[in-house]
């Protein structure tokens, strides 16, 4: 039998990891006394495991996150209004499957856009591609787009994307026509079945103002919400956890009529038999006093 090239034939079928690791694996084959399979499953399981890894890595950074952040680094212990479970069908397959939603409503630093890149990156995990986008940001391009008669172009990379995490919605303004142009890429990803993850400081009522249009921001919420949920994230911020909180000031003492102290202050040396001496002597004094006058009055007629 002809020997053939092993390593050209692995080249032209884009094997790289197989063509790597063969040289190995065949000596650990040989020194372990492999069965056939066990040595094509251990080669076909590394390029897998590979092509894998190297799939997450070019997705996580087409999806443009600001900082890599994965379900099992957040802080649930920290932030107790949220619990992993109530997650559950936004970290599986689920969420692709039935196209769920999610907002994610509350003040800053409670983790709201870390459990939104989470769930964007345990999708890319799971096979699909994501996009993390500032609310302003993907508005003022819709909106600068659509007065060049190109919206539908510039909404393409917005419909295309897998799992699409709008973020901070209600920070910054929106351009006029915001609520128009975020509706029509929601209305599309509706209709596609594909999920959508807000982040927002606003409660839902309030979406009307940042929007500048009621009926689009109820139109809007109604889309995202009908096959998601709203979770609201209440507590201290995480990122200043680290500062203690002042000490209280120390109590003030109680005054009447809004004075500081009293006009007429009570002696604050002496017991309460000084004081009743104090008492009689000034009697004595006064009865001196009238005896002298008298007698002074008997003198003078």
């Amino acid at each position: 039998m002809t020997d053939l090239d092993l390593d050209g034939m692995l080249r032209r079928l884009n094997l790289a990891t197989v063509r790597r690791i063969c040289p190995d694996v065949i000596q650990r084959a040989e020194t372990e006394e492999m069965t056939y399979r066990g040595f094509l499953e251990l080669l076909v399981a590394e390029e897998v495991a590979h092509r894998t890894q190297t799939r997450i890595q070019r997705f996580t950074r087409r999806a443009r996150f600001p900082f890599l952040a994965t379900i099992e680094d957040f802080d649930f212990t920290f932030q107790t209004s949220v619990r992993r479970a109530l997650l559950g069908s936004f970290l599986g397959p689920e969420l692709m499957v039935e196209g769920l939603s999610l907002i994610l409503c509350g003040p800053a630093g409670v983790g709201k856009t870390h459990l939104a890149i989470a769930l964007a990156y345990r999708a890319i995990q799971n096979g699909t591609t994501a996009l993390f986008i500032e609310a302003n940001r993907i508005m003022e391009d819709l909106s600068e787009a659509s007065r060049l008669g190109r919206l539908s172009e510039a909404m393409e990379p917005y419909l295309h994307a897998g799992v699409l995490v709008v973020d901070e919605v209600g920070y910054l303004s929106c351009p006029p026509d915001a609520a128009n142009v975020l509706f029509q890429v929601v209305n599309q990803r509706y209709l596609r079945c594909r999920p959508m993850v807000f982040t927002t400081n606003k409660p839902l009522a309030a979406w009307a103002e940042v929007l500048h249009d009621a009926d689009l921001a109820e139109a809007i919420i109604d889309r995202v919400l009908a096959r998601g949920r709203i979770l609201e994230l209440r507590g201290p911020s995480y990122r200043t956890r680290h500062i203690k909180p002042p000490p209280l000031p120390p109590e003030e003492p109680a005054t009447v009529s809004g004075k500081d102290r009293p006009e007429f202050p009570e002696p604050t040396s002496g017991s309460r038999h000084d004081g009743r001496r104090d008492l009689v002597s000034v009697r004595e004094e006064g009865l001196r006093f009238s005896r002298d006058d008298r007698t002074l009055a008997r003198g003078v007629r």
